[in-house]
């Protein structure tokens, strides 16, 4: 089972920009999606950001266009770069993995990312 481990949250202000980091041991991430997933207080988690293992990249259309989600197989990293941040955007970021096409799992802890306006 794979552990992964999120940061590079914390506090910025509207239009600045932070990258996060999702770290996996355990496991190598080989064959498997990544995503990003984000909860705000007193919402549901919902779906950000997702890279395949071929490279090709999905997203959430609040966040085209700003966000961009890329992975380093060799260090078994997945980066959230997040540009124009907005203070709709402030919630727990989390990461998982997807194997073989299944339903995402192996949540880390969640880093946390709060945009002041």
């Amino acid at each position: 089972q794979v552990q992964l481990v999120e940061s590079g949250g914390g506090l910025v202000q509207a239009g600045g920009s932070l990258k996060l980091s999702c770290a996996a041991s355990g496991r190598t991430l080989s064959n498997s999606a990544m995503g990003w997933f984000r909860q705000a207080p007193g919402k549901e988690r919902e779906f950000v950001a997702r890279i395949n293992w071929s490279g090709s990249t999905y997203y959430v259309d609040s966040v085209k266009g700003r966000f961009t989600i890329s992975r380093d197989n060799a260090k078994n990293t997945v980066y959230l770069q997040m540009n124009s941040l907005k203070p709709e955007d402030t919630a727990v970021y989390y990461c998982a993995q997807s194997i073989a096409g299944g339903p995402f799992g192996s949540w880390g802890q969640g880093t946390q990312v709060t945009v002041s306006s």
